[in-house]
């Protein structure tokens, strides 16, 4: 059986640019795409719609396409590897 692998999709809402670090990006296919800020002071974690992860900091939101059941997996799996 032939596994699908599912992609993410993000966002990042930044409240000013001056909390932006680096932003870097080029034309050719295989370089890396780089983001970087400064979310602030975490205010609040939550779920929008049971399907997006939602980190909001005093600075801005970090969104991640990711329901609750797979974050959940993914911190057991996380556990597991450390102990």
């Amino acid at each position: 059986m032939k596994t699908v692998k599912l992609e993410r999709g993000f966002s990042v809402e930044m409240l000013s640019k001056k909390h932006v670090k680096t932003i870097s990006m080029s034309d050719e296919t295989h370089d890396k795409v780089l983001f970087e800020g400064n979310l602030g002071e975490l205010e609040e974690l939550g779920m929008v719609e049971e399907v997006i992860l939602e980190i909001k900091g005093a600075n801005g939101i970090l969104r991640v396409d990711l329901t609750e059941e797979e974050l959940r997996k993914m911190i057991s799996a996380s556990v597991k590897k450390v102990k």
